[in-house]
C-alpha cells in the first residue's frame, strides 16, 4: 500500500488512450474505497472503471479492446491468471496492478501467479514510516484479523522488513504479557 501502484496504473492506462487505442479499466466490486465506476489513486488521480464481481466479467467485456487495466487484482479469484493470459494471447496489451503480500506477509492471492506469467514486473515501494527505507509490507496497525480490509491510513502503514518484523515480534510480546498478566481472560 501507498506505493503508488494505482497511480502508474492510471498513468499508464492514460496514456494509451492518448495514443487513441481503445482502453477498459476493471476493478472487483468489493473496492468501494473512493468511487464505485472510478480507479482513484491516494493522489487522487482517477480514471473511469467498470466494477466487475469476478475475473470471468472481464473476459466477456473485454472485445475489441487494446488495452485493459485491472485494478486491485489480489482481490480477484485464482481465474484472473487464465483471463489475463487469454487476453494476452489475443494481442491485448493487459496491465494489472495489485498487492504481492498480504498484511501478514504472505503472497496474495493470485498474484504471485499473475507476476509469474507476466512478460514485466515492475514492484514499486512505498516508503516506511519507521526507517524511511523502502517499504514492501503493508502492517496492519488495526486489530481486525479479516484477509480482506480496505482501508487506508488508519487500518495500514507500509514498513520495511526489519520495521515489520520488529513490529510483529512487539505484538506477539504484548499478546503473550497479556496471557501471562491476565491467564483467566485469554
Amino acid at each position: 500500500m501507498f506505493s503508488g501502484k494505482t497511480e502508474e496504473l492510471i498513468r499508464r492506462l492514460k496514456r494509451a488512450q492518448f495514443a487513441r487505442q481503445t482502453v477498459e479499466i476493471f476493478k472487483p466490486t468489493v473496492d468501494t474505497r473512493y468511487a464505485e465506476e472510478r480507479v482513484v489513486s491516494h493522489d487522487e488521480n482517477e480514471i473511469r472503471c467498470t466494477p466487475v464481481p469476478a475475473s470471468a466479467n472481464i473476459r466477456l467485456l473485454a472485445n475489441q479492446i487494446d488495452v485493459v487495466g485491472i485494478d486491485e487484482a489480489q482481490f480477484f479469484d485464482d481465474e484472473i491468471v487464465s483471463v489475463c493470459n487469454d487476453l494476452a494471447n489475443r494481442g491485448v496489451r493487459v496491465i494489472v496492478a495489485g498487492l504481492d503480500m498480504d498484511f501478514k506477509g504472505n503472497p496474495f492471492g493470485p498474484m504471485p501467479a499473475l507476476m509469474a506469467t507476466a512478460e514485466y514486473v515492475t514492484k514499486v515501494h512505498a516508503v516506511c514510516t519507521k526507517t524511511g527505507n523502502l517499504a514492501n509490507y503493508s502492517h496492519r496497525i488495526s486489530s481486525n484479523e479479516q484477509l480482506v480490509l480496505l482501508g487506508e491510513v488508519r487500518e495500514y502503514e507500509p514498513l520495511s522488513r526489519a520495521a515489520y518484523y520488529k513490529e510483529i515480534q512487539k505484538e506477539l510480546q504484548e499478546k503473550q504479557n497479556k496471557i501471562t498478566d491476565h491467564p483467566d481472560e485469554s
